[in-house]
C-alpha cells in the first residue's frame, strides 16, 4: 500500500501544477540551501583565519574552476540522465527508466577517477592558469589536492542525487545534502581552527561530508521505497542509452563548463588588472551569487520534473501552467533580491570576510555586477524549459550563447575600454544576463510556448521528443 502512495505522490499529472512544483521545490530549495553550504561554510570559516585569512579564501576562489569542472560532470550524467528518467516513467517504461539510471551510475564513477586522476597531475600549470600568484598558490594547492582525491563522492552524491528528486522524493532529496552539509558545519570548525589545520581541514571537512552523502544517496536508491531501484543489472552500457544521457546532460556540462571558462577568464583578467584584491572580490561575490540563486535553482530544477512528466503524458496545458508560475515566481524573487543588495552590501561581503580594503573594492564590483539581476532568472526558466522537455539541442546553443558568445570576449574586452580596468569584468556579466536571458526566454515563447498551445495525438502522448529530436523548435 505504501508503494502505491508513493506513486501516486509521484504521478505529476494529477493535482495541481503549482502545487506539485512547490511541492518539490520547498525540500529542494532547502536542499540547495543546505547544499550550498558545503563550499559557503569552507569561506567563512576561511575568512576568519587568524592568519592569512583573505590570501587563502582568494587561494580557495582559484580552485573554483576545477571544482566546477567536477560538478559539470556530475550534470553531464545527472542531470542528463535523471529528465530521461521522469520522460520514461511518464510513458510507463519502468525498466526503461531503471537501465538510464544504472547507465548514468556507472559514467559518473568512471569520470569521476579520471577526473581525479588528470586533476593531480595537472594541478599546478592549472592553478597559475586560473589566476594564482605566489602568495595565494600554496593555499589553493593543499585545498585542491585534498578536495581531489574525494571527486567520486562528489559525483555520486550529486548526481545521483537527481534521481531521487525526480521520483518525487523531494525530502529525501533534500536528506542527501543535509546530512552532508551538517557533517561539514561540524567537522570545519574541528578541523580548521582546533587541529590547526587551515585550508587544508576546510577541504578534508568537504571530502568526507560528501563521502557520507554519497553512501546516503546510494542507500536510498538500492532499498525499497523508492521507485526505480539501482541494480547491477543495469549497469551494462549502452552505446544509444549513453548517447541519450550525454546529449541532454549536455545542458548541465555546457552550463557548468561556461562557467568554469568564464571563472578562468574573470581570475586571470583581474589578477592583471587588480592583483589578488580583485581576485578576492570576485571570490566573494561567487560566494553571494551561489547563497541568493539558490530559490531559483530550486524552483527552476522541480519544475523539471513536473514539466516533463506532463509532457510525456502528452497534457500540455498543464506543462504551459507550470512555465508560467515557474517564471513569475523566478522573477519576482531575483528582483526583491536586486533592491536588497543593492541598499545592504556590506552586510553580503562581511559574511564572507571583514578586511577593510577588501570591503572597499567589493561595494562598488557589486552594484555594477548584479545590476538588473531579474534578467538571470529568464535564463534560467528557458534553459529548464528545454531541458524538462528533452530539447538539448537548444538548451545547449543558449548555455554557450550568454557565457561563451558574450561574457567572455566582453571581460577580455572590456577593461580595455574608457579605462574601465577591473569594473569592465564586473560589467559583463550584466549585460550577458540581458541580452542572453532575454535571448533564450523570448525564444522559448515563441517556439515551445506556441507548440503547446496544440492538442497532442495520440501518437505524440506516447513518444515525445527526447535528447533535442525536435527539429520545429530548433
Amino acid at each position: 500500500m505504501g508503494d502505491v502512495c508513493e506513486k501516486m505522490k509521484s504521478d505529476f499529472s494529477k493535482g495541481s501544477v503549482a502545487g506539485n512544483i512547490m511541492s518539490l521545490a520547498l525540500p529542494m530549495t532547502l536542499a540547495q540551501l543546505v547544499n550550498v553550504l558545503y563550499n559557503v561554510v569552507d569561506r567563512i570559516y576561511i575568512g576568519r583565519m587568524p592568519e592569512n585569512a583573505t590570501l587563502a579564501m582568494t587561494g580557495l576562489g582559484v580552485c573554483f574552476p576545477i571544482i566546477t569542472m567536477v560538478i559539470a560532470f556530475a550534470n553531464l550524467f545527472g542531470m542528463g540522465g535523471a529528465p530521461l528518467c521522469t520522460i520514461a516513467r511518464g510513458r510507463g517504461d519502468q525498466q526503461e527508466a531503471e537501465r538510464i539510471m544504472g547507465n548514468s551510475f556507472i559514467l559518473l564513477v568512471i569520470s569521476g577517477i579520471i577526473l581525479t586522476v588528470l586533476g593531480l597531475l595537472l594541478k599546478e600549470p592549472l592553478l597559475f592558469a586560473f589566476g594564482a600568484s605566489k602568495d595565494t598558490f600554496p593555499f589553493a594547492d593543499q585545498y585542491i589536492t585534498i578536495y581531489l582525491c574525494g571527486s567520486v563522492f562528489v559525483m555520486i552524491s550529486l548526481g545521483m542525487n537527481s534521481f531521487i528528486n525526480s521520483q518525487g522524493f523531494g525530502g529525501v532529496g533534500m536528506t542527501t545534502v543535509v546530512c552532508g552539509a551538517v557533517a561539514n558545519i561540524i567537522l570545519d570548525p574541528i578541523f580548521i581552527f582546533a587541529l590547526n589545520m587551515g585550508i587544508q581541514g576546510a577541504a578534508l571537512a568537504t571530502v568526507l561530508s560528501q563521502f557520507l552523502s554519497a553512501l546516503w544517496v546510494l542507500r536510498f536508491l538500492t532499498g525499497k521505497k523508492a521507485i526505480l531501484r539501482l541494480k547491477k543489472t543495469c549497469f551494462r552500457l549502452r552505446l544509444k542509452r549513453v548517447w541519450d544521457i550525454t546529449a541532454l546532460g549536455m545542458t548541465g556540462f555546457t552550463m557548468s563548463i561556461t562557467n568554469c571558462a568564464v571563472q578562468i577568464i574573470c581570475n586571470s583578467t583581474l589578477q592583471i588588472y587588480g592583483g589578488d584584491l580583485y581576485v578576492g572580490v570576485m571570490t566573494v561575490i561567487n560566494s553571494i551569487r551561489e547563497v541568493i540563486s539558490m530559490p531559483v535553482s530550486g524552483v527552476t530544477n522541480s519544475a523539471q520534473p513536473v514539466l516533463g512528466f506532463n509532457y510525456g503524458a502528452g497534457k500540455y496545458k498543464r506543462v504551459r501552467s507550470g512555465i508560467k508560475f515557474m517564471s513569475i515566481v523566478c522573477i519576482a524573487y531575483t528582483t526583491v533580491v536586486w533592491a536588497i543588495l543593492y541598499v545592504f552590501p556590506e552586510f553580503f561581503i562581511h559574511i564572507f570576510n571583514q578586511d577593510a580594503e577588501l570591503t572597499l573594492a567589493a561595494v562598488p564590483a557589486i552594484h555594477v555586477y548584479y545590476f538588473g539581476f531579474f534578467t538571470m532568472s529568464l535564463q534560467f526558466a528557458g534553459q529548464s524549459v528545454y531541458v524538462a522537455l528533452g530539447k538539448s539541442k537548444q538548451a545547449v546553443f543558449f548555455s554557450l550563447f550568454r557565457k561563451a558568445i558574450i561574457v567572455i570576449p566582453l571581460t577580455l574586452l572590456l577593461p580595455q575600454m574608457f579605462s574601465l580596468g577591473t569594473t569592465g569584468v564586473f560589467l559583463a556579466e550584466p549585460i550577458s544576463n540581458f541580452i542572453g536571458g532575454g535571448a533564450c526566454f523570448i525564444t522559448m515563447l515563441a517556439t515551445v510556448w506556441r507548440k503547446l498551445k496544440e492538442t497532442p495525438t495520440p501518437s505524440s502522448e506516447h513518444t515525445p521528443a527526447v535528447s533535442g529530436t525536435d527539429n520545429a523548435s530548433a
